[in-house]
This record gives C-alpha cells, sequence and structure tokens, in this order.
C-alpha cells in the first residue's frame, strides 16, 4: 500500500471517528452523565473515558477479524444493538430516579424577623445522602463506550477489511479512528455540560429541567432502538 494511500486512509479514519462519536446514541449516553456533573475538566474525562472503551472494544474485535477472519453473526449485532437501548433505558430511568430522589421543589422559608421569601429546596443531602464516590462516573463511561464499541464494530471493521493489506495497517487505522472518536467525544462531553454546569448553582430550576430531559430524551431513544429491533 503506497504512503500517501495509507496517510490519506488514516485521516479519513481520524475525521470518520470524530463524526462516528456524534452518532445519537452516543451524544445522549454522554449527556445523561454529563447531569450527574458540574465540572467542565470532569466532564471531558468522562468523555476521554468513553472513547477508550470505545477503542479498545475495536481493537480486541478488530484484531480477531484481521488475524483470524472472524465474522460477526448478524444475531450478534442485533444483541449488541439491543444492549445499547437497554443501557440508554437504564440511564435514562436512573437520572429519573436520581430527580425523585432529590425532590427539588420551592421552599417557603420565614425568618424570625417574619419576613418570608421562597427558594429552590432539595433533599439530596439528607441524612442519608449519597455521594459520587471518585473516578464513578469515569468507569461508568469507560463501560459505555465499550458497549457502543460492542454495537458500532461490525460496520468499521467491514471497511477496515475492505481498505487495509495488513494486521499492521489495519490495527493503526482502528488507533487513529479511536483518537478521532476521543477527541470528538471530549469536545462533545464538555460543551454539553457547560449548561449543567452554568445552572447548578444559581438556576437551580433550570438545572432541574436540564437533567429531566436528558432523562426523557436517553428514555425515549433506547426504547425506540428495541421497539424496531423488535419489529425488524
Amino acid at each position: 500500500m503506497p504512503d500517501s494511500h495509507l496517510l490519506s486512509l488514516l485521516f479519513l479514519g481520524f475525521l470518520l471517528g470524530v463524526r462516528h462519536a456524534l452518532d445519537a446514541d452516543h451524544v445522549v449516553a454522554i449527556l445523561t452523565i454529563a447531569t450527574e456533573n458540574q465540572s467542565l475538566w470532569r466532564s471531558s474525562l468522562i468523555g476521554f473515558s468513553w472513547g477508550v472503551g470505545h477503542t479498545l472494544i475495536l481493537l480486541m474485535v478488530g484484531a480477531g477479524v484481521l488475524l483470524f477472519n472472524v465474522t460477526i453473526p448478524s444475531v450478534w449485532e442485533k444483541a449488541f444493538e439491543a444492549g445499547v437501548g437497554v443501557m440508554l433505558l437504564g440511564l435514562g430511568v436512573s437520572v429519573a430516579f436520581t430527580l425523585w430522589r432529590e425532590r427539588v421543589h420551592l421552599h417557603t422559608h420565614r425568618h424570625d424577623a417574619g419576613e418570608q421569601h421562597r427558594h429552590i429546596h432539595s433533599h439530596r443531602h439528607g441524612v442519608q445522602h449519597d455521594h459520587l464516590h471518585r473516578f464513578r462516573l469515569e468507569y461508568k463511561s469507560l463501560l459505555i463506550g465499550m458497549v457502543h464499541g460492542l454495537a458500532g464494530s461490525a460496520a468499521l471493521l467491514i471497511l477496515v477489511l475492505a481498505t487495509v493489506s495488513s494486521l499492521q495497517a489495519g490495527i493503526l487505522y482502528i488507533l487513529v479512528f479511536g483518537s478521532g472518536s476521543i477527541l470528538g467525544m471530549v469536545l462533545l462531553a464538555t460543551a454539553m455540560s457547560i449548561p449543567f454546569a452554568m445552572s447548578a448553582e444559581k438556576m437551580a430550576r433550570v438545572h432541574h429541567a436540564l437533567r429531566a430531559t436528558a432523562a426523557l430524551v436517553s428514555i425515549v431513544l433506547g426504547s425506540r432502538i428495541l421497539f424496531e429491533l423488535l419489529v425488524a
């Protein structure tokens, strides 16, 4: 394979990786995780974790296909897609349950002097309040990226096998594709977390509405994926 051909292929793979990160199911999955986080830096790390998990699975499956000419049965492809649907449904329900547990609402408060006013009140930080353990969201994002890698590996590997002539070139292509998807997801996760970070403290009701919307979108998309697989 000529060097210019390989470079063109790798450049195309990088762009496709960036574009791949913007698929609807990827966006919605990361969006639901972004609702649990208020730090732009941590959102970038969450996006990076998704990209790493996605790339690891592609490398594993790609190596199997390129080394042993393994084919992915269509029933497995459907099972992986169903896994994405169940995952999105679960993520949406999880966020909805968290919102119910926090129960954000308007609370009337009266001072000793008799002055009365309203403010946003949440039961999140009660006696038995839960907190996010360090790196929990990153591990969660890594696993989600791996699930997406399984569901989206077939189309990618068909493209790889059609354009490369060696194992080294195939692995290099997957790595470059993965680098593009990592960059795309880091940028996407960071950008999507901005409204959640800005509204968390000063606009609690807006923050609550954004999280509820993210949960609803995740539930709807997950249900749609499962429905389409059932009627296919």
